[in-house]
């Protein structure tokens, strides 16, 4: 941290540096606070943005057997490997903003080739259980998988990261998030729940029939991981482990869109301190992720009509982060003038 006068808190002193930039005071808006929490996350006033990474967890769900995505379920193996093929949006996207991007099988049903730089193998099982009838994961498995997202984590870390973002891949997934959302925010099961890919109104109404069935079931269930293990997904829980051991080691999290935020609200569950460390990068088009974000108080950087998931809106809003931290960085200030 550069000297600062004796007592003056690391927030004021940032402050003091943005408001003296060669600019009226608050012009450049929203982004004046963004560096100003990118500071405060890394605790120095020249924060600064090492071997970015985004972490896309996959898994299957059993749920989807009840017809509660517009695809099949297969299409999870299919985007996984088109993921490794380096032919998604999210590898378009990672390219271009020079981000790192580490794919990992968490509970995809189907077999994959052997680990590479940008793909590993951490399985827990072949996809959930069918949450309909059988909590979707026993709480082991749950567990298992948060450490799958904790050891990643620290992996990329050891590798020199210290700003992760968190994506996922699992036809189906929009089910268990919008599950989660309801019971961890309180709001009714209908404003939680969505399209996902694509449904029809019929589809949409099918749905809701399923969720409400399933929320009936685990209706008394309290403990965040035991809610997670019932109602939740394996790469939902890999994010929420992931991201609960970014905030201890001090990294920027960028979070995602719905399926991601809902992983969010597990984590801060489970640790409510963590909302300092993260860039909420976009508001998903999916049903209900505007209200889980009021629910947050958070603000998405981010309004583009997306609902892909992948990763893609933390790839997207991440020239941003540079943004901020470039103008705290290298912008002149007054005193040049």
């Amino acid at each position: 941290m550069t000297n600062s006068p004796a007592g003056s808190s690391l927030d004021a002193v940032v402050r003091q540096r943005i408001d003296q930039k060669t600019k009226p005071l608050g012009a450049l808006g929203r982004l004046e606070n963004l560096a100003l929490q990118l500071a405060l996350i890394q605790q120095t006033d020249t924060p600064t943005l090492q071997n970015p990474h985004i972490l896309v967890f996959a898994g299957d769900h059993g749920l989807a057997a009840e017809g509660v995505s517009a695809y099949p379920a297969d299409i999870t193996y299919g985007m996984v490997q088109n993921f490794i093929a380096g032919g998604a949006a999210i590898n378009v996207f990672c390219r271009q903003n020079n981000l790192t991007l580490l794919v990992c099988d968490v509970g995809v049903a189907g077999t994959f080739a052997e680990n590479t730089p940008s793909f590993v193998k951490f399985k827990i099982r072949p996809g959930t259980r069918n949450m309909r009838y059988e909590p979707a994961m026993t709480r082991d498995e749950c567990e298992a998988a948060m450490d799958a997202g904790r050891t990643l984590v620290n992996g990329v870390q050891y590798r020199g990261c210290n700003v992760v973002g968190f994506g996922e891949m699992g036809i189906g997934n929009t089910s268990p998030a919008s599950l989660l959302m309801h019971r961890l925010t309180g709001l009714p099961l209908d404003q939680c729940v969505g399209r996902g890919t694509g449904l029809d109104d019929a589809g949409l109404v099918h749905k809701r029939s399923v969720l409400q069935a399933v929320a009936d079931t685990y209706a008394h269930l309290n403990d965040p991981i035991d809610v997670l293990s019932a109602m939740g997904g394996l790469e939902l829980a890999a994010m929420a482990g992931g991201m609960l051991q970014a905030a201890e080691n001090g990294m920027v999290i960028l979070v995602d869109g719905f399926v991601a935020t809902s992983a969010l609200l597990v984590a801060r569950a489970l640790n409510p301190s963590i909302l300092a460390s993260c860039v909420f990068c976009h508001l998903s088009n999916e049903a209900g992720h505007r209200l889980m974000l009021d629910h947050l108080g958070v603000e998405p950087l981010l309004n583009l009509g997306m609902r892909l998931g992948e990763g893609t809106g933390c790839a997207l809003a991440y020239p941003i982060v540079q943004a901020a931290v470039g103008m705290l960085n290298d912008m002149a200030s007054m005193d040049v003038l």
